[in-house]
């Protein structure tokens, strides 16, 4: 019976994967058909819609995207779509192909490695994989686009980063002393000095260079001084007060602030 019982979850797993497949395919295929980016908005929506796939595959449906790896099958690669869908396939036998292609053959390597290390070669790949599709569509934007755009992808964590728990460490720009006090210093919506939560608001002084390169955690938009801003305690990274639902009442309230990646990285802990 117990054997029995065993099968039954195992054999419905599978079915439940492989409808999970043939939908991806499915609909990857018609997000990829109606997919054009232009803007830098929009390489940067296809981006992440194309990482959400990914990191789902290398995390939370990892069990299901081990399976599909099967080192008995043809030559695999790792597919995140823009419908935010990922997919385990053959790749396509147009020559050039539509796209830059993913590593070729990952399933090769899956029963050769320890699961960690071949995940994080995975994620490696992936990675490399991202920024090539995003720079196919970046290659006709300006150098300042081109540039924008790299800042908007560089403020994301890697695959590899979560694959590994590897922490990501941004580095100390060179600025004035004016530019450290935001840093140093949390201040409340007066301006005032305060011992806890990161305000960023509009009469708060800050060089041009430094306000443009304050990017929002969540919708990757620049500074502007017209709109109330809130820092993270824990990561530093900076908000749209709007893009986190935080009032500047309501911050004024709160001792120590929490950015949303960060509070669902505690609880997952």
């Amino acid at each position: 019976m117990f054997f029995f019982s065993t099968s039954l979850r195992f054999l419905c797993r599978n079915i439940t994967s492989c409808i999970h497949f043939v939908y991806g395919r499915i609909h990857a295929k018609m997000a990829t058909a109606s997919s054009s980016p232009r803007t830098v908005e929009e390489i940067f929506k296809d981006f992440n819609a194309r990482r959400s796939a990914l990191f789902r595959a290398l995390t939370s449906e990892v069990d299901q995207f081990y399976i599909f790896c099967d080192p008995e099958k043809e030559n695999l690669s790792l597919y995140g779509h823009p419908n935010e869908m990922w997919e385990v396939a053959a790749p396509p036998e147009e020559v050039p192909p539509e796209l830059p292609e993913p590593a070729l053959g990952i399933n090769f390597a899956r029963d050769g490695m320890h699961r960690k290390d071949w995940l994080s070669l995975v994620a490696v790949h992936s990675d490399c994989w991202l920024l090539s599709v995003a720079f196919y569509f970046g290659a006709r934007l300006s150098h300042n686009e081109r540039k924008h755009l790299f800042s908007l992808i560089n403020d994301l964590p890697t695959l590899y980063d979560v694959v590994t728990g590897r922490k990501a460490t941004k580095d100390k720009p060179n600025v004035d002393s004016r530019s450290k006090s935001k840093n140093s210093t949390k201040r409340s919506i007066t301006g005032k000095s305060r011992n806890n939560t990161k305000l960023l608001e509009p009469n708060y002084e800050e060089d041009e260079d430094s306000e443009h390169n304050t990017l929002c955690g969540s919708c990757g938009d620049n500074y502007n001084a017209d709109e109330f801003w809130i820092g993270c305690d824990i990561c530093e990274q900076w908000y749209h007060g709007k893009c986190v639902k935080i009032t500047p009442a309501k911050a004024e309230t709160i001792k120590q602030y929490k950015c949303p990646s960060c509070s669902f990285k505690k609880g997952k802990q």
